[in-house]
């Protein structure tokens, strides 16, 4: 897999396409990446405490590497 934890990452296709950000976690077996601020899901969280409020939350999902690509060359360490 050529995108790992910490690259900077444009978006190929979708929806979200041209947007960038940065990976937060890599999952090679699986071939996905999660990239902090693109691909956002709400989720409905219930309420922890009796009477107390729910809430909802946005959750990055993972993306297939192959609509990725990297927004700038990584540096070669000396």
């Amino acid at each position: 897999m050529h995108i790992k934890k910490g690259d900077e990452v444009v978006l190929r296709q979708g929806d979200e396409k041209g947007k960038k950000g940065k990976v937060v976690r890599a999952m090679p077996k699986e071939g996905t990446v999660i990239v902090e601020g693109l691909n956002l899901l709400k989720k409905h969280q219930r309420a922890t405490k009796q009477g107390g409020k729910g809430s909802v939350v946005e959750v990055a999902m993972p993306i297939r590497v192959s609509r990725l690509a990297l927004a700038s060359k990584p540096k070669k360490k000396k």
